[in-house]
């Protein structure tokens, strides 16, 4: 997938991936719990990934990144030290996932409401509304939750949010898929369903609604369910439209992005978008192809309903 170097490691010369994008990380929480190495191996040069299915190890080249896609519930410390970050020099976002599950306790270890609202809306005053994503994800039935609370939790987020980001991102848990999340969730005491194909639809078109009232784009993450009627576009999270935009300059990236087709910019082909899609996640995910670096079991969030616990 991704072009192979030669890097000095500790070990003397071995081969490593270069990827030009990195995903940081599906797998974890790296702005909340692993800023600290990111910013010593990016001073390295390169950084380890270990794969977790089969274990096998795999060298990550940095000198060939041009950017990286944050994901967070509790990103403090990327703000804390955006000016670092901002000095590896490439272009960057972060999908931020921005839940109210306070009651239930179904992320018990995230630092409280009202303090992630502050770290949401002092990010995007730093970084810009476009370059950080609100995620509600996933949106989950437990005992006593209803999807009318749902959509009343979103409303009342997304009267706060709204002048801070462009577009909010949601999935309807799968809990069914996964027999850990059940078991947790069991053993938790929440009796739990997944959604029922009209509860879905209704919600959705509730959370249009109030996009479009809020003038922010609704988009849905790794589903199969069609909701392009109610003006919800399939999203893609690691997204080379959006890198363009924050990257107007990067000849590099546009290059990759648009298979170095002359006059486009900002607009990827759609067979190219076909050629870059991540083939090593779910069949519904539209992303853009990327390296994730995380680790399964290393994130300290809690979260009942994770599948990378």
């Amino acid at each position: 997938m991704w072009e192979k170097v030669r890097i000095e490691t500790e070990e003397g010369v071995r081969e490593a991936v270069a990827p030009l994008v990195l995903s940081a990380s599906r797998a974890t929480d790296l702005p909340a719990f692993h800023l600290d190495g990111f910013l010593d191996r990016w001073e390295k040069g390169y950084l380890r990934w270990r794969n977790p299915f089969n274990g096998k190890e795999t060298l990550v080249a940095l000198s060939k990144v041009r950017a990286v896609v944050f994901w967070s519930k509790n990103p403090r410390p990327l703000l804390e030290r955006l000016d670092e970050v901002k000095r590896c020099g490439v272009a960057f976002y972060l999908q931020y996932t921005l839940n109210d599950y306070e009651r239930e306790g179904l992320e018990p270890q995230v630092p409280r409401l009202e303090e992630r609202l502050a770290t949401f809306e002092a990010l995007s005053k730093r970084l810009g509304r476009e370059r950080v994503i609100w995620r509600f994800d996933p949106l989950i039935l437990v005992d006593p939750l209803r999807p009318e609370d749902l959509l009343a939790r979103i409303e009342s987020l997304g009267e706060r949010l709204h002048p801070y980001t462009e577009k909010l991102v949601f999935s309807f848990a799968d809990v069914e898929r996964y027999r850990k999340v059940r078991r947790r969730l069991t053993g938790a005491g929440f009796r739990h369903r997944d959604f029922t194909d009209a509860e879905a639809h209704h919600l959705a078109r509730e959370i249009a609604s109030l996009c479009r009232r809020w003038g922010v784009t609704a988009a849905t993450c790794a589903e199969k369910i069609d909701l392009e009627r109610y003006g919800i576009m399939h999203n893609r999270c690691i997204d080379g439209e959006l890198l363009l935009k924050i990257a107007p300059g990067d000849e590099i990236l546009r290059r990759f992005f648009t298979g170095g087709q002359p006059g486009l910019f900002g607009e990827i082909p759609g067979e190219r978008l076909e050629r870059l899609k991540d083939r090593g996640q779910r069949p519904e995910c539209r992303c853009i192809r990327s390296k994730d670096i995380g680790a399964y079991g290393s994130c300290r969030h809690g979260c009942l309903y994770c599948y990378a616990r």
